[in-house]
């Protein structure tokens, strides 16, 4: 079948399936991070080192987190492949708000007001920002001459800010470590979106002769460290809030210099939306803010014997 005919056919289903799984990638997450984290602090004190490593790989609750994990991964890819990349990494910041809801309903965290005032407002800065900037367009895979300046640009910023957050007060360090780790998360969507393009085209093997995969891999060994170095230097509400906010700012970026994408609404409508991921950056610091720990979280599943 022709692709461009199956396009014409259906010309809708592509950004509704990239919304859906995007949405998907967020739960996905969101579950992982609640499940490790939550698996991780129930260990018992004398669990350490490597004894530590064998419980959790035993903890039928870490192993759910773990398959989350690789969903959520998977999910993106399928969303990055149908979709913008300003759209699908936005909509990831939705993982903060499906953690509360997860906290609440499963494990019975108590959540404060002010924290689902919190979520509503990233939710709802969120949809102004999709609703009236209207991320649209652009190619599935970049120039090759785009690469070469968008990776030393934001690769330069990243490594400026891992430096400069070797020194300072924990504030300043968990802030440029929580920076440079929300660059290369964006930088790995955006070779994620490249692979999964590479995949749909040429087939799997096809994907090792070319450099996205490869990418992916050493970004994903550097945000990883990034974002522990962030999460163990300072305080989590600097950490996580810059986190969350830099990998789609960046995402937006690097999805109009690569791919082409651009926003097709009129100038107010643009302005608006910008007003609306301004909207969402409050909610988040908020959210991180008033959203409950999960330290003394009951474990609703069984730990290994």
């Amino acid at each position: 079948m022709d692709p461009d005919r199956s396009i014409a056919v259906t010309p809708t289903l592509g950004p509704v399936v990239s919304v859906l799984f995007a949405f998907g990638a967020a739960f996905a997450n969101a579950l992982n991070v609640v499940t490790q984290h939550v698996a991780s602090i129930a260990a018992p004190a004398r669990e350490k080192g490597w004894r530590l490593a064998i419980y959790l790989v035993r903890n039928p609750l870490w192993l759910l987190g773990v398959g989350a994990m690789v969903a959520g991964f998977a999910f993106q890819a399928v969303a990055l492949y149908d979709g913008q990349l300003s759209v699908v990494q936005t909509i990831l910041v939705t993982e903060l708000v499906f953690s509360l809801v997860i906290g609440r309903v499963w494990l019975r965290r108590d959540v404060v007001p002010a924290a689902w005032v919190s979520a509503a407002v990233t939710s709802a800065g969120l949809a102004l920002f999709l609703v009236m900037a209207e991320p649209k367009g652009g190619h599935d895979s970049a120039t090759a001459g785009a690469w070469l300046p968008a990776l030393l640009t934001f690769g330069g910023l990243a490594a400026a800010c891992t430096v400069l957050g070797g020194t300072g007060s924990p504030v300043r360090r968990a802030a440029l470590y929580a920076t440079a780790s929300g660059i290369v998360w964006a930088t790995l969507a955006t070779l994620l979106k490249s692979a999964s393009d590479i995949v749909a085209t040429n087939g799997a093997l096809a994907l090792f002769e070319h450099g996205a995969v490869y990418g992916v891999v050493v970004t994903g060994i550097i945000g990883t460290v990034l974002t522990q170095a962030a999460l163990h230097v300072g305080p989590l509400s600097v950490s996580q809030s810059l986190m969350v906010i830099v990998d789609p700012f960046v995402s937006i970026i690097l999805g109009v210099w690569l791919f082409g994408e651009h926003f097709t609404g009129t100038p107010l409508h643009v302005a608006l939306g910008a007003v609306g991921f301004a909207v969402m950056v409050v909610g988040v610091v908020f959210l991180v803010r008033t959203a409950p720990s999960f330290e003394g979280a009951a474990t609703p599943a069984p730990s290994p014997a």
